[in-house]
């Protein structure tokens, strides 16, 4: 019964690379899914805790690469304030007024682009980030 669903786990893994549902799939990946695929045999032949800790790996090493894969966009901070238009000095009200104003043209919805988009949102991002860190904290 393992060996049945080793093997179709095996066809759908192929089936996926085949038709291009794998993008971004690496050596190491594919190294991963054979290890949580082993861990599941060992699993279903009696050898729990061998099994179970290959597959929980394997799970790990894949939650590390989804990271990987979609890092957050970060901008220097001078970069952030030029084109969100505010001054060094701008509150973190007038941040957020200056972000509100640029997305409601910028945004996708409203005709723009969904990368001007995303950098609008990370110039905000990387604003009130610095000035939260910057900002000393009440003791």
């Amino acid at each position: 019964m393992g060996g049945i669903l080793i093997l179709a786990a095996a066809g759908a893994l192929l089936w996926a690379w085949a038709t291009g549902r794998l993008k971004g799939f690496t050596l190491d990946d594919a190294t991963a899914a054979i290890v949580f695929l082993l861990g599941f045999r060992l699993l279903t032949t009696g050898k729990l805790l061998i099994g179970a800790v290959l597959m929980a790996g394997a799970l790990l090493w894949a939650a590390h690469r989804r990271r990987q894969l979609s890092p957050p966009m970060q901008m220097p901070i001078e970069d952030a304030r030029r084109l969100l238009g505010v001054s060094e000095t701008a509150t973190l009200e007038e941040i957020r007024a200056a972000h509100r104003r640029l997305i409601a043209r910028v945004h996708p919805d409203a005709g723009g682009s969904a990368d001007l988009a995303e950098r609008v949102n990370a110039a905000r991002d990387t604003l009130i980030a610095d000035k939260t860190r910057r900002t000393p904290r009440a003791s």
